[in-house]
């Protein structure tokens, strides 16, 4: 357990980070462009999350991810209190992970998120965002385990485009982004909708996989 808490924190620190950064250095770097600057921040996100979990899967599974982390615990991995720590350290360094974002590019440490994200079409964003990237998992382990890092990262890659919300789909990261009044912020009186969301695609996509893409008998 130590060493899977400590893979969980380095990786969600430096996935956070990668967030919140590049965000920081798109939006200096594009000149008002915001499709540049989504882009680029794109284009980091998903190769950070590449190294990540194929650095990392062994160890812990490289899950950065608490809707993730909670449809493997009612798969039947870990225990309950094991859970409850992969949250805390996946929140804790997530947070240090923007905060160290901040530091980085000379802002002020501690922030509070301006960027409203709200109305259906991003809650259900989120929603179809965190389903497609549960069952990208589930599926990919499953059938194709080496694809694994390749399947995340390009599905979050093409998530970040074709959702309106960009595809947060991680509750972790959507606290951490609530304390970050930067490109990739929203704010918090935004984020307990985009929670919601996303652990209700986490959960669709576990009852699909297992009520209606189950292996036969």
């Amino acid at each position: 357990m130590k060493r899977t808490l400590w893979a969980e924190a380095v990786g969600s620190f430096l996935l956070f980070a990668t967030v919140i950064g590049s965000g920081i250095m798109a939006e200096r770097l594009a000149d008002g462009n915001v499709a540049v600057a989504l882009l680029a921040n794109t284009g980091a996100t998903a190769a950070m999350l590449y190294v990540l979990i194929a650095m990392l899967e062994p160890i812990s599974g490289a899950e950065f991810n608490p809707a993730v982390s909670l449809v493997m615990r009612l798969r039947g991995q870990c225990c309950w209190k094991g859970l409850v720590a992969r949250v805390a350290v996946q929140v804790a360094s997530g947070v240090l992970g923007a905060w160290c974002a901040h530091a980085m590019f000379g802002l002020p440490i501690l922030q509070i998120s301006q960027h409203v994200r709200a109305g259906t079409g991003q809650w259900l964003g989120e929603f179809i965002a965190t389903f497609g990237l549960v069952l990208t998992i589930l599926l990919t382990a499953r059938h194709r385990p080496q694809s694994v890092p390749a399947s995340v990262a390009l599905f979050i890659a093409a998530a970040y485009w074709f959702t309106s919300s960009t595809s947060f789909a991680n509750p972790a990261i959507t606290v951490a982004r609530s304390l970050s009044d930067t490109f990739a912020g929203i704010a918090p009186a935004s984020a307990p909708a985009f929670i919601a969301a996303q652990l209700a695609g986490a959960l669709a996509a576990l009852w699909f996989d297992k009520t209606v893409l189950a292996e036969p008998a």
